[in-house]
Protein backbone atom coordinates (compact mmCIF):
# COMPACT_ATOMS: atom_id res chain seq x y z
CA UNK A 1 0.00 0.00 0.00
CA UNK A 2 1.28 3.43 -0.87
CA UNK A 3 1.77 6.00 1.87
CA UNK A 4 1.44 9.74 1.67
CA UNK A 5 1.79 12.72 3.98
CA UNK A 6 -0.70 12.73 6.82
CA UNK A 7 -2.30 9.50 5.61
CA UNK A 8 -0.75 6.95 7.97
CA UNK A 9 -3.64 6.79 10.43
CA UNK A 10 -6.15 6.51 7.57
CA UNK A 11 -4.18 3.69 5.93
CA UNK A 12 -4.37 1.68 9.14
CA UNK A 13 -8.15 1.89 9.50
CA UNK A 14 -8.75 -0.76 6.85
CA UNK A 15 -6.99 -3.40 8.95
CA UNK A 16 -8.96 -2.70 12.09
CA UNK A 17 -12.50 -3.42 10.93
CA UNK A 18 -13.71 -7.01 11.11
CA UNK A 19 -16.06 -8.57 8.57
CA UNK A 20 -18.88 -8.36 11.12
CA UNK A 21 -18.23 -4.66 11.64
CA UNK A 22 -18.22 -4.13 7.88
CA UNK A 23 -21.55 -5.94 7.57
CA UNK A 24 -22.97 -3.84 10.39
CA UNK A 25 -21.73 -0.66 8.69
CA UNK A 26 -23.41 -1.68 5.42
CA UNK A 27 -26.63 -2.38 7.32
CA UNK A 28 -26.47 1.04 9.00
CA UNK A 29 -26.00 2.68 5.60
CA UNK A 30 -29.09 0.90 4.29
CA UNK A 31 -31.09 1.84 7.40
CA UNK A 32 -30.13 5.52 7.16
CA UNK A 33 -30.87 5.54 3.43
CA UNK A 34 -34.30 4.01 3.95
CA UNK A 35 -35.08 6.43 6.76
CA UNK A 36 -34.23 9.41 4.55
CA UNK A 37 -36.20 8.19 1.55
CA UNK A 38 -39.06 7.13 3.83
CA UNK A 39 -39.27 10.63 5.30
CA UNK A 40 -39.43 12.09 1.80
CA UNK A 41 -41.95 9.47 0.65
CA UNK A 42 -40.28 8.58 -2.64
CA UNK A 43 -36.84 8.14 -4.15
CA UNK A 44 -34.32 5.96 -5.94
CA UNK A 45 -34.58 3.08 -3.50
CA UNK A 46 -33.32 0.27 -5.73
CA UNK A 47 -30.13 1.83 -7.06
CA UNK A 48 -29.22 3.26 -3.66
CA UNK A 49 -29.44 -0.05 -1.86
CA UNK A 50 -27.45 -1.96 -4.47
CA UNK A 51 -24.28 0.08 -3.78
CA UNK A 52 -24.35 0.15 0.03
CA UNK A 53 -21.83 -2.67 0.35
CA UNK A 54 -19.19 -1.07 -1.85
CA UNK A 55 -19.74 2.22 -0.01
CA UNK A 56 -19.23 0.41 3.30
CA UNK A 57 -15.90 -1.04 2.19
CA UNK A 58 -14.67 2.25 0.73
CA UNK A 59 -15.58 4.40 3.71
CA UNK A 60 -14.71 1.85 6.38
CA UNK A 61 -11.02 2.36 5.69
CA UNK A 62 -10.22 1.58 2.07
CA UNK A 63 -10.43 5.22 1.03
CA UNK A 64 -8.05 7.67 2.64
CA UNK A 65 -10.32 10.50 3.82
CA UNK A 66 -10.75 13.04 6.59
CA UNK A 67 -14.35 13.87 7.51
CA UNK A 68 -13.21 16.98 9.35
CA UNK A 69 -11.39 18.20 6.25
CA UNK A 70 -13.43 17.09 3.20
CA UNK A 71 -11.22 19.04 0.78
CA UNK A 72 -7.95 17.62 2.10
CA UNK A 73 -5.68 17.50 -0.94
CA UNK A 74 -4.27 14.06 -0.09
CA UNK A 75 -7.67 12.39 0.17
CA UNK A 76 -8.94 9.70 -2.18
CA UNK A 77 -11.78 10.79 -4.45
CA UNK A 78 -15.15 9.18 -5.14
CA UNK A 79 -17.17 10.06 -8.23
CA UNK A 80 -20.67 8.57 -8.15
CA UNK A 81 -21.55 8.67 -11.83
CA UNK A 82 -24.99 7.18 -11.10
CA UNK A 83 -25.78 10.35 -9.19
CA UNK A 84 -29.34 9.35 -8.36
CA UNK A 85 -27.82 7.01 -5.75
CA UNK A 86 -26.88 10.13 -3.78
CA UNK A 87 -29.05 9.26 -0.76
CA UNK A 88 -26.91 6.18 -0.06
CA UNK A 89 -23.77 8.30 -0.30
CA UNK A 90 -25.28 10.94 2.01
CA UNK A 91 -26.16 8.25 4.55
CA UNK A 92 -22.57 7.02 4.45
CA UNK A 93 -21.13 10.51 4.81
CA UNK A 94 -23.41 11.26 7.77
CA UNK A 95 -22.39 8.03 9.50
CA UNK A 96 -18.73 8.97 8.95
CA UNK A 97 -19.26 12.38 10.54
CA UNK A 98 -19.14 14.70 7.54
CA UNK A 99 -22.37 16.28 8.77
CA UNK A 100 -25.06 15.65 11.38
CA UNK A 101 -27.22 12.60 10.74
CA UNK A 102 -30.35 14.72 11.35
CA UNK A 103 -29.66 16.50 8.04
CA UNK A 104 -30.67 13.28 6.22
CA UNK A 105 -34.33 14.07 6.99
CA UNK A 106 -34.07 17.13 4.69
CA UNK A 107 -33.31 14.98 1.62
CA UNK A 108 -34.50 16.73 -1.56
CA UNK A 109 -36.48 19.35 0.38
CA UNK A 110 -36.35 23.09 -0.25
CA UNK A 111 -33.09 24.63 0.92
CA UNK A 112 -31.47 21.27 1.64
CA UNK A 113 -27.79 20.53 1.30
CA UNK A 114 -28.79 17.03 0.13
CA UNK A 115 -30.33 17.24 -3.36
CA UNK A 116 -31.64 14.10 -5.04
CA UNK A 117 -28.44 13.84 -7.11
CA UNK A 118 -24.90 14.41 -5.84
CA UNK A 119 -23.76 18.06 -5.93
CA UNK A 120 -20.24 18.99 -4.81
CA UNK A 121 -21.27 22.61 -4.24
CA UNK A 122 -23.88 21.66 -1.64
CA UNK A 123 -22.79 18.59 0.29
CA UNK A 124 -19.61 18.17 2.38
CA UNK A 125 -17.75 15.07 1.19
CA UNK A 126 -19.13 15.00 -2.35
CA UNK A 127 -16.14 15.21 -4.69
CA UNK A 128 -17.93 15.57 -8.02
CA UNK A 129 -21.38 16.69 -9.12
CA UNK A 130 -23.31 14.03 -11.02
CA UNK A 131 -26.70 13.49 -12.55
CA UNK A 132 -26.26 13.48 -16.31
CA UNK A 133 -25.70 9.77 -16.72
CA UNK A 134 -22.63 8.64 -18.62
CA UNK A 135 -20.43 11.59 -17.69
CA UNK A 136 -19.00 10.51 -14.35
CA UNK A 137 -16.33 8.15 -15.63
CA UNK A 138 -14.95 10.89 -17.88
CA UNK A 139 -14.80 13.21 -14.89
CA UNK A 140 -13.10 10.55 -12.79
CA UNK A 141 -10.53 9.89 -15.52
CA UNK A 142 -9.82 13.61 -15.79
CA UNK A 143 -9.37 13.90 -12.03
CA UNK A 144 -7.06 10.87 -12.01
CA UNK A 145 -4.96 12.35 -14.82
CA UNK A 146 -4.77 15.71 -13.08
CA UNK A 147 -3.62 14.12 -9.84
CA UNK A 148 -0.95 12.14 -11.68
CA UNK A 149 0.35 15.27 -13.37
CA UNK A 150 0.63 16.90 -9.95
CA UNK A 151 2.64 13.93 -8.70
CA UNK A 152 -0.12 12.92 -6.28
CA UNK A 153 -0.75 9.33 -5.17
CA UNK A 154 -4.46 9.72 -4.50
CA UNK A 155 -6.80 7.06 -5.84
CA UNK A 156 -9.94 8.00 -7.73
CA UNK A 157 -12.91 5.65 -7.41
CA UNK A 158 -15.95 5.84 -9.67
CA UNK A 159 -19.30 4.06 -9.40
CA UNK A 160 -21.06 3.58 -12.73
CA UNK A 161 -24.51 2.09 -13.33
CA UNK A 162 -25.10 -0.75 -15.75
CA UNK A 163 -27.91 1.20 -17.44
CA UNK A 164 -25.73 4.26 -17.98
CA UNK A 165 -23.10 1.99 -19.51
CA UNK A 166 -25.26 2.17 -22.62
CA UNK A 167 -23.98 5.75 -23.02
CA UNK A 168 -21.24 6.23 -25.59
CA UNK A 169 -19.28 8.59 -23.35
CA UNK A 170 -18.63 5.75 -20.92
CA UNK A 171 -16.73 3.90 -23.60
CA UNK A 172 -14.78 6.98 -24.62
CA UNK A 173 -13.53 7.15 -21.04
CA UNK A 174 -12.83 3.40 -21.08
CA UNK A 175 -10.62 3.99 -24.13
CA UNK A 176 -8.94 7.02 -22.56
CA UNK A 177 -7.87 5.60 -19.18
CA UNK A 178 -5.43 2.88 -20.38
CA UNK A 179 -4.00 5.23 -23.01
CA UNK A 180 -3.07 7.64 -20.21
CA UNK A 181 -1.95 4.80 -17.91
CA UNK A 182 -4.35 5.81 -15.15
CA UNK A 183 -3.36 3.19 -12.59
CA UNK A 184 -4.88 5.41 -9.90
CA UNK A 185 -8.41 4.93 -11.29
CA UNK A 186 -10.74 2.16 -10.08
CA UNK A 187 -14.20 1.93 -11.63
CA UNK A 188 -17.02 -0.07 -10.07
CA UNK A 189 -19.88 -1.10 -12.35
CA UNK A 190 -23.07 -1.61 -10.37
CA UNK A 191 -24.45 -4.46 -12.46
CA UNK A 192 -27.87 -4.81 -10.85
CA UNK A 193 -29.45 -5.75 -14.21
CA UNK A 194 -32.12 -3.03 -14.07
CA UNK A 195 -32.62 0.58 -15.12
CA UNK A 196 -35.43 3.13 -15.15
CA UNK A 197 -37.55 1.44 -17.82
CA UNK A 198 -36.93 -2.20 -16.96
CA UNK A 199 -34.21 -4.79 -17.36
CA UNK A 200 -31.00 -3.77 -19.13
CA UNK A 201 -31.01 -6.97 -21.17
CA UNK A 202 -34.35 -5.95 -22.70
CA UNK A 203 -33.56 -2.28 -23.30
CA UNK A 204 -29.94 -2.25 -24.51
CA UNK A 205 -27.94 -5.29 -23.57
CA UNK A 206 -24.31 -4.36 -22.92
CA UNK A 207 -23.45 -8.07 -22.98
CA UNK A 208 -20.24 -9.23 -21.25
CA UNK A 209 -18.72 -6.13 -19.63
CA UNK A 210 -15.83 -8.13 -18.23
CA UNK A 211 -14.69 -8.99 -21.75
CA UNK A 212 -15.41 -5.49 -23.03
CA UNK A 213 -13.34 -3.70 -20.40
CA UNK A 214 -10.61 -6.29 -20.82
CA UNK A 215 -10.48 -5.67 -24.57
CA UNK A 216 -9.71 -2.01 -23.81
CA UNK A 217 -6.73 -3.14 -21.69
CA UNK A 218 -8.26 -2.58 -18.25
CA UNK A 219 -7.56 -4.90 -15.33
CA UNK A 220 -10.99 -6.45 -14.78
CA UNK A 221 -12.62 -8.49 -12.04
CA UNK A 222 -16.21 -9.67 -11.72
CA UNK A 223 -17.38 -10.31 -8.16
CA UNK A 224 -20.39 -10.62 -5.87
CA UNK A 225 -21.14 -6.96 -5.21
CA UNK A 226 -22.71 -7.75 -1.85
CA UNK A 227 -19.76 -9.77 -0.52
CA UNK A 228 -17.70 -7.34 1.53
CA UNK A 229 -14.61 -9.54 1.60
CA UNK A 230 -14.68 -9.96 -2.17
CA UNK A 231 -15.00 -6.20 -2.66
CA UNK A 232 -12.06 -5.49 -0.37
CA UNK A 233 -9.91 -8.17 -1.99
CA UNK A 234 -10.77 -6.93 -5.49
CA UNK A 235 -9.70 -3.39 -4.60
CA UNK A 236 -6.35 -4.61 -3.32
CA UNK A 237 -5.78 -6.66 -6.49
CA UNK A 238 -6.75 -3.64 -8.60
CA UNK A 239 -4.15 -1.48 -6.84
CA UNK A 240 -1.48 -4.10 -7.45
CA UNK A 241 -2.32 -4.45 -11.17
CA UNK A 242 -0.61 -1.27 -12.33
CA UNK A 243 -3.54 -0.54 -14.65
CA UNK A 244 -6.81 1.31 -14.75
CA UNK A 245 -9.08 -1.21 -13.06
CA UNK A 246 -12.73 -2.17 -13.41
CA UNK A 247 -14.59 -4.15 -10.77
CA UNK A 248 -17.94 -5.45 -11.94
CA UNK A 249 -20.27 -5.71 -8.97
CA UNK A 250 -22.95 -8.32 -9.53
CA UNK A 251 -25.70 -6.86 -7.37
CA UNK A 252 -29.44 -6.91 -6.77
CA UNK A 253 -31.42 -3.72 -7.11
CA UNK A 254 -33.10 -2.95 -3.80
CA UNK A 255 -30.85 -5.31 -1.82
CA UNK A 256 -31.80 -5.25 1.85
CA UNK A 257 -35.43 -4.20 1.40
CA UNK A 258 -37.79 -6.96 0.31
CA UNK A 259 -40.43 -4.49 -0.89
CA UNK A 260 -37.99 -3.05 -3.43
CA UNK A 261 -36.47 -6.25 -4.80
CA UNK A 262 -37.50 -8.37 -7.77
CA UNK A 263 -39.83 -5.81 -9.30
CA UNK A 264 -39.47 -3.83 -12.53
CA UNK A 265 -40.53 -0.47 -11.07
CA UNK A 266 -37.92 -0.09 -8.33
CA UNK A 267 -35.83 2.66 -9.93
CA UNK A 268 -37.68 5.69 -8.52
CA UNK A 269 -40.65 4.68 -6.43
CA UNK A 270 -43.13 5.91 -3.87
CA UNK A 271 -42.69 4.18 -0.54
CA UNK A 272 -45.02 3.18 2.26
CA UNK A 273 -43.71 3.78 5.78
CA UNK A 274 -44.96 0.34 6.83
CA UNK A 275 -42.65 -1.23 4.23
CA UNK A 276 -39.80 1.05 5.26
CA UNK A 277 -40.18 0.19 8.96
CA UNK A 278 -40.40 -3.52 8.21
CA UNK A 279 -37.22 -3.39 6.11
CA UNK A 280 -35.39 -1.40 8.79
CA UNK A 281 -36.47 -3.81 11.52
CA UNK A 282 -35.18 -6.72 9.47
CA UNK A 283 -31.83 -4.98 8.95
CA UNK A 284 -31.60 -4.09 12.63
CA UNK A 285 -32.08 -7.75 13.55
CA UNK A 286 -28.76 -8.53 11.85
CA UNK A 287 -26.79 -6.10 14.01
Amino acid sequence: MHMRNGADKHEMENYKMSVKELKDFAAHIRIATLEAIGTLGHGHVGGCLSICDVLAVLYAGEMIIDAKNPDWEDRDWLVVSKGHAGPAVYATLALKGYFDKDVLSTLNCGGTTLPSHCDRTKTPGIDMTAGSLGQGLSAAAGIALGLQKKGKKNYVYCIVGDGESQEGQIWEAVLFAPQKKLNNLICFIDDNKQQLDGYTSDIMNVEDMEKKFGSFNWFVQSIDGHDLEQISSAIHKAKESGKAAAIILNTKKGMGADFAMNRPDNHHMHVDMKDIKFAIAKLESTL
